[in-house]
């Protein structure tokens, strides 16, 4: 088929290739770019970089919503739009252009965790499973009928970050034969079922961690932000970040850091046992060898 494919982050990099492969991409929709680094560097999304590799067109439009832009799409005549973490909204106006739609790809089980953010919130929330979904874009905010789903299990110890990784593999797999349905006529979506959960855009004050929480809470929450947008509590008013830490049978009163052959944090129930932190103004370390310049037991913030 002839198709559009809309994307813009890393992740969304494996679905290009894919389809690239399968039908004729007429061009690429991606976010334009943007200043990168302290000195603030423009530079291309990810989605871009690897469109341009391929020698497929980029389009990059801050907002959908111009009219030029309507026109420019309809001239490319697509058969079907991909959408793979775009990032800006849809005017109803254009969900018409291409004769199939528009196809989303999205990372949760829908209804579950319709939004930006839904791998995040799912490892954050505790989940053993999530998955992947292919649906039609409709007005609604992740409301549409879905064709395909998966369901993924969550390692033990999977970060956020690692968990998209893999399903942005296997979501480029699914992506694909959605729209090989599509293209032979034998694709159906249904209407999806149950009670929606949402997954708003992630704040960095959404990382601040709760240590009346229990020790399992805390450690799905910091998996489920990282790499970002990080989790963070304070030291003597200060940020600190802390990296994936692993819950501990262990008993100390909330707050209180114990030091010994390892760096434990109390919590509402157990601890936490910490791998990496970045005191204030300070890069990544070993939480080991911060821990050497305290006091034997500390209270965390104190």
């Amino acid at each position: 088929m002839r198709i559009i494919f809309a994307g813009t982050p890393a992740t969304a990099v494996p679905s290009l290739v894919r389809l690239a492969e399968e039908h004729e991409i007429v061009a690429v929709l991606t976010r334009a770019p943007a200043p990168v680094g302290r000195r603030r560097v423009l530079t291309p999304s990810p989605v871009e970089a690897k469109a341009r590799e391929l020698g497929i067109d980029v389009l990059t439009p801050t907002t959908l919503k111009d009219p030029a832009v309507h026109e420019q799409l309809a001239e490319l005549n697509p058969e079907i739009v991909a959408v793979v973490a775009y990032g800006l909204i849809i005017p109803e106006a254009l969900l018409a252009v291409p004769a199939h739609g528009w196809i989303n790809l999205h990372y949760s089980l829908l209804p579950q965790w319709r939004g930006a953010a839904p791998v995040q919130y799912a490892v954050a929330a505790g989940q053993r499973t999530t998955g992947i979904a292919t649906f039609q874009i409709e007005t609604g905010l992740d409301t549409g009928p879905v064709y395909d789903m998966a369901e993924v299990e969550i390692g033990h110890r999977e970060t956020a970050g690692e968990l998209l990784d893999r399903l942005s593999e296997m979501g480029a797999d699914l992506l694909a034969t959605t729209l090989a349905a599509i293209a032979d006529g034998t694709a159906r979506a249904v209407p999806q079922e149950g009670e929606p959960t949402y997954a708003p855009q992630l704040k960095a004050a959404d990382g601040q961690l709760d240590l009346s929480r229990t020790a399992a809470e805390l450690d799905a929450q910091i998996r489920g932000f990282t790499p970002a947008p990080g989790a963070w509590t304070t030291w003597h008013g200060d940020r600190v970040k802390i990296g994936p830490a692993e819950p501990v049978d262990v008993d100390l009163p909330v707050g209180q850091i114990s030091v010994g052959e390892d760096v434990l944090l109390g919590t509402g129930a157990g601890s936490l046992k910490l791998d990496r932190i970045a005191p204030p103004g300070k890069p990544w370390m070993r939480a080991a060898d911060w821990g050497r310049g305290l006091r034997e037991a500390v209270v965390w913030g104190s």
